[in-house]
């Protein structure tokens, strides 16, 4: 039996929704860009909501109009995928890495110890769909002592008058905090529409707009919008209308569009969307009972009083393995042919951070957990056999491994 890590969800309505979009005419950013990015606003509940072409072009535009200039910081977990560091060292900052929690969520103690006069964004990530402690950062770089440490160095810094909380929320499409869906719980909230995701346009991002007075997120919509376009001051498809050819540059722009084609792989998927992610939600509470029996099992949170996952990855830790020993139990699945993965590999492991002054050793938590964490498979196709099969796998090739049987 062959089991699949994240391949994408296709069905009919996906087809029957690019195929519209094909025959249309328009297959670049059009009307059903702004329809998706209309139901993911309502879905969030968000002020504005702009979709780009990816999660990483999101955050990389997003800093850029944060204004960070040379030796201007980023906080950022060191337990992340490394597009969340490349986005700031590519708007021109540094990031600076902390330390995460057991929940591979960002610690809000390793936050407080990092700010500095140079500190003007954080970026908590939702490690495997769990929403960060939104509510206590927000909280904490509301607070007087931190304010009075901010310098800014742009305009925009000015106005807001405080460090910028963006979330990373590539993973949490779906999931919730205080009872309400993810995406208004910060400044700026992104997601990720890659392939693999809950909600997936193939390649894409949405950018949650949800800053405070004196930002007026209608305007800030329309000035990212342009941004996105190369700061032009006509769209193409109001370009492309007789006798309209003319257009200004207006600023300093990229060219991260989410075109018409991907956008409607979103929207047919987001129309049945919690059919989808309740298929995740028992997949992951299969795994969470049947592996509960285990001793050796270490089962993710998922849920508290406060928030609950969007039931991305399922991250399954194993009790006192060395990163060896788990390598080994990975390979002896994927002899069986179940793909499984690991989320993450600690950003300071990898040689181009490395180069960059980052050591591991200073992130005990992010490599401990790295070092005994196998992703398993979850998502809506996964068949119950499957699961039942993926659960006996990885049972057998612990044993294998571990205990020699």
């Amino acid at each position: 039996m062959r089991v699949d890590f994240s391949p994408p969800y296709i069905d009919q309505s996906v087809v029957d929704q690019v195929v519209d979009t094909l025959k249309s005419g328009w297959i670049t950013t059009g009307n059903k860009v702004k329809l998706l990015e209309s139901e993911i606003k309502s879905y969030t509940g968000s002020q504005s909501v702009l979709c780009v072409n990816s999660w990483t072009s999101g955050a990389i535009m997003m800093l850029r109009w944060l204004g960070l200039k040379p030796g201007d910081e980023v906080i950022i977990p060191a337990y992340t995928y490394a597009a969340t560091a490349l986005a700031v060292m590519h708007a021109g900052g540094i990031p600076v890495m902390v330390d995460i929690c057991d929940d591979f969520n960002i610690s809000l103690t390793e936050i407080r110890n990092a700010i500095t006069p140079k500190t003007k964004a954080i970026i908590p990530v939702d490690v495997a769909g769990l929403p960060c402690d939104y509510k206590e950062i927000m909280q904490l770089v509301n607070e007087s002592e931190v304010k009075a440490k901010f310098i800014p160095t742009s305009k925009i810094q000015e106005q807001l008058n405080r460090i910028l909380v963006l979330i990373d929320a590539a993973h949490s499409f779906g999931g919730k905090y205080n009872d309400k869906n993810i995406g208004v719980d910060a400044d700026l909230t992104i997601f990720s529409l890659h392939a693999v995701k809950n909600l997936t346009t193939a390649e894409g991002g949405a950018i949650c707009i949800n800053m405070p007075l004196p930002f007026d997120n209608s305007n800030l919509y329309e000035e990212l919008r342009s941004m996105s376009m190369n700061c032009q001051s006509k769209d193409a498809y109001a370009k492309s209308i007789a006798g309209c050819w003319k257009y200004d540059i207006v600023g300093f722009g990229m060219k991260i569009n989410m075109p018409d084609v991907n956008a409607a792989i979103g929207l047919a998927q987001l129309r049945k969307f919690m059919k989808l992610l309740s298929k995740r939600k028992k997949i992951s509470n299969h795994y969470q009972e049947s592996f509960s029996k285990y001793k050796w099992a270490i089962l993710p949170t998922q849920y508290d009083a406060v928030k609950e996952s969007a039931y991305h990855v399922f991250p399954l830790r194993i009790k006192d393995i060395t990163e060896v020993q788990r390598d080994e139990i990975i390979s002896e699945i994927s002899k069986l042919d179940i793909a499984t993965n690991v989320h993450y590999i600690p950003l300071p492991m990898f040689s181009f951070f490395k180069e960059s002054g980052y050591d591991i050793s200073n992130y005990p938590n992010s490599y401990k957990n790295f070092a005994c964490e196998i992703s398993l498979p979850i998502y809506p196709q996964l068949t119950e056999e499957e699961v039942d099969f993926v659960i006996k796998s990885v049972k057998e090739s612990y044993e294998k491994v571990v205990l020699n049987r």
